[in-house]
């Protein structure tokens, strides 16, 4: 393929990017703008292919793309669709005001909600976790400069709450199938994650002095049906990481057979009626965020064919170690960090037990310098008004500074262990 075509894709990449940055300058919504440079990135790839054979690969490579979007798509409509029920019935609302007390510090609760999202992002993946997150932050009815600050938090706690589960974080399991680190290596970035995230939650809750006062109101008994479906949403989490971790079954088909489960449920309970089908609360979850997906991963796979993110591994070869595995973090930001690890497996780096570490943090937590920069800060940004691509660019500083701190305790624990 001609130099000319390879600039004119990277620069039509850097013009989706700059589109979700400058959102609010030019008021086009990002999705539009990413979808319409993925998609014509892939025809321009397609028109100029110099010969039929080149052509073939350009299609064989967009229906691996198509293939992994397809599955992305349908794992957050199902995950969403729960979440869209449960949220409807008061169920989530229910939950969280029984747990918290009717009056608790600023402070405090920043420090409850961190904890709270690393922990469920251990045990669910990180687009379920940040759903029920941010479900719990609007509930708060902060106003809006604190709740900005709690959703940074809620982003960069569900991506550390994964980092160190295979089941939590798709790099994650990528590292540990290449027989990079053992499951144990991996069980001890769950401490510095944690420290990295209470140290943010330190950093944010400076000017927090107020007291929240939690109007819970009358507290309705969940109906039966209710109870049933929320029974079904926690076993299709469980089954998710258990048949992924012992049969390999791909975690959407198991969300789908939970969903499928749901609709039936509802049918037979007699709540699938003409005022309120079960069916319509597919409607309820936010496609701008399944197209925004869908641009950014059509752009990225566009930039893995053309081997740029394969050229991401020279930094290896002019820096040390571990400030490249630092930097890969920060990239991560900008690059979806599936394929950015999967060009540094291929690369087969010759790195020590503590780099490995090192890159896993970094890959997977990485991501949460930008608010583009992973699943979580893109569900939480499609749900949160207020959060923006600026706005929560307004707290890099602490997010680096946590960042950073969280790396170089992973890469210390990396010694000890070695």
């Amino acid at each position: 393929m001609q130099m000319a075509v390879q600039w004119l894709l990277v620069l039509m990449a850097i013009a989706a990017f700059l589109g979700v940055v400058l959102e609010e300058l030019i008021h086009v919504n990002k999705a539009k703008v990413v979808l319409f440079f993925g998609a014509l990135a892939w025809m321009i790839l397609f028109i100029a292919a110099p010969d039929d054979a080149f052509r073939e690969r350009v299609q064989a490579a967009l229906s691996h793309n198509i293939t992994d979007i397809a599955g992305l798509w349908l794992f957050l409509l199902a995950t969403m669709t729960f979440v869209a029920y449960l949220n409807k019935k008061g169920l989530i609302e229910n939950i969280i005001y029984r747990i918290l007390p009717g009056q608790i510090t600023e402070r405090k609760l920043l420090f409850m909600t961190g904890l709270f999202c690393f922990v469920f992002s251990s045990i669910a993946d990180n687009i379920t976790a940040t759903l029920v997150s941010v479900a719990l932050v609007l509930s708060l009815k902060l106003e809006l400069r604190k709740t900005l600050r709690f959703a940074t938090l809620v982003v960069f706690a569900v991506n550390s709450g994964g980092v160190a589960m295979i089941t939590g974080d798709v790099t994650t399991l990528m590292i540990f199938l290449a027989d990079k680190v053992e499951i144990t290596h991996l069980l001890l970035l769950a401490l510095p994650a944690l420290l990295a995230v209470l140290l943010l939650a330190a950093l944010l809750s400076i000017g927090l002095s107020g007291e929240v006062i939690i109007e819970k109101g009358s507290l309705q008994s969940a109906r039966g049906v209710d109870r049933v479906i929320c029974v079904l949403f926690l076993l299709t989490i469980v089954s998710t990481i258990l048949g992924s971790l012992l049969y390999s079954i791909p975690p959407v088909l198991t969300f789908l057979t939970g969903l499928a489960l749901m609709f039936l449920i509802a049918r037979f309970f007699n709540e699938d009626i003409e005022n309120d089908p079960i069916l319509e609360y597919v409607r309820a979850i936010e496609f701008e965020t399944l197209l925004f997906f869908l641009g950014v991963l059509l752009l990225v796979g566009m930039l893995q064919f053309i081997g740029v993110l394969q050229g991401l591994t020279a930094l290896y070869d002019v820096l040390p170690v571990m400030l490249a595995n630092f930097l890969m973090g920060l990239l991560s930001a900008l690059i979806d960090n599936v394929p950015l690890t999967a060009a540094l497996l291929k690369s087969d780096l010759d790195m020590s037990t503590a780099e490995w570490m090192g890159l896993t943090y970094a890959v997977g937590v990485g991501g949460s310098l930008l608010i583009i920069g992973s699943a979580a800060g893109i569900v939480a940004m499609s749900k949160l008004p207020g959060l923006t691509f600026m706005t929560y660019m307004r707290s890099f500083g602490l997010l680096f500074v946590a960042y950073a701190f969280g790396f170089m305790a992973v890469y210390g624990m990396g010694l000890l262990v070695s």
